[in-house]
């Protein structure tokens, strides 16, 4: 026999969730937010079709209405060349060969680091509508902007290669394969800060605006407008280890590619080149891309424990 009262018409008793608790006519499912972080790792494979659809979602709505669409992400590259080439070239006369080319080679990589990472942050809060709603590996929404920006970056590379062609750059084929393994750690460092980004910005929405003052400076941290010997010169002056600037993790990369598409020698400047950058083989470059690859990894997945634990109260909070 069962003690359970019967259940009211419609209208009758206002159904909140304490009311049908006390009244016990539904089953109540606590739903937690603590996944284990491998679980995560395979939600995001599984739910890989939602984040291709939310990466189209940002690829459409950012070039929405616009007539030359995605040739926009490339007029900037091409112009920020041919400005630098007039400056640095024509007028200033640097002494520095190909300058425009060698800062296009660094800022393909902070283009795709600094576009990403803005959008990552505020993915969550923009979303709060599908997020109180529907249940999903959040964190998709923090890499859909990732793999925007990587998209971007492919075409922005276009302009790099035809740059390449045009001024006829001799480039360092033995060191082109080390490409690889620097995106890989590029993509997967930027993935941990936007994951970990994202879930922290719900909670200290100053988290957005802090950014834009981290990048400034990391930017300047980074040899992208300047060479690498330069600032390894005076750390050598001081007789601070010159390994010191690979800490920034975004520093192996930009070098790499700047060895690989800039870094062979040219006859006519005399191998003037190669005074902007490390002397050194393949394996030299290979070491710190692997540490940034271990660093990357690590903290991926501690960016995945700190978005599980702060997940919870997402909904609270937006």
């Amino acid at each position: 026999m069962s003690l359970r009262r019967p259940v009211e018409p419609q209208g009758a008793q206002e159904d909140t969730l304490e009311a049908l608790t006390l009244r016990r006519e539904v089953p109540i499912r606590v739903v937690a937010a603590d996944v284990r972080v491998w679980q995560r790792l395979g939600d995001v494979w599984t739910y890989r079709e939602l984040l291709l659809s939310l990466v189209r979602k940002e690829l459409k709505v950012k070039y929405k209405n616009s007539v030359l669409g995605f040739l926009w992400s490339m007029l900037n590259p091409l112009l920020t060349l041919i400005v630098y080439y007039f400056v640095f070239q024509i007028v200033l006369r640097n002494g520095i060969p190909m300058f425009a080319v060698f800062l296009l080679c660094g800022l393909l990589i902070w283009n795709f680091f600094s576009a990403a990472l803005p959008g990552a942050a505020q993915s969550v809060v923009a979303n709060a509508g599908i997020v109180k709603k529907v249940a999903f590996p959040r964190e998709i929404l923090a890499l859909a902007p990732v793999g925007a920006a990587l998209f971007f970056f492919s075409l922005q590379a276009l302009i790099l290669l035809a740059a390449v062609v045009v001024f006829q750059v001799h480039v360092a084929w033995a060191f082109v394969p080390l490409l690889v393994p620097a995106l890989v750690g590029l993509v997967l460092f930027t993935s941990a800060l936007a994951i970990f980004l994202a879930a922290v910005n719900v909670y200290l929405r100053d988290t957005q605006h802090l950014l834009e003052l981290v990048l400034m400076a990391w930017f300047w941290a980074t040899p992208i407008a300047y060479q690498y010997e330069l600032i390894a010169f005076h750390l050598r002056v001081r007789h601070w280890p010159t390994w010191l600037m690979m800490l920034n993790p975004v520093t192996p990369v930009v070098v790499t590619v700047q060895r690989a598409i800039y870094g062979s020698p040219d006859p006519l400047s005399h191998g003037s080149r190669l005074s902007l950058l490390p002397m050194h083989g393949p394996v030299y470059y290979l070491i710190p891309l692997f540490a940034v690859i271990v660093v990357a990894a690590v903290l991926y997945v501690a960016a995945l424990a700190v978005f599980n634990r702060l997940e919870g109260n997402f909904a609270e909070e937006l």
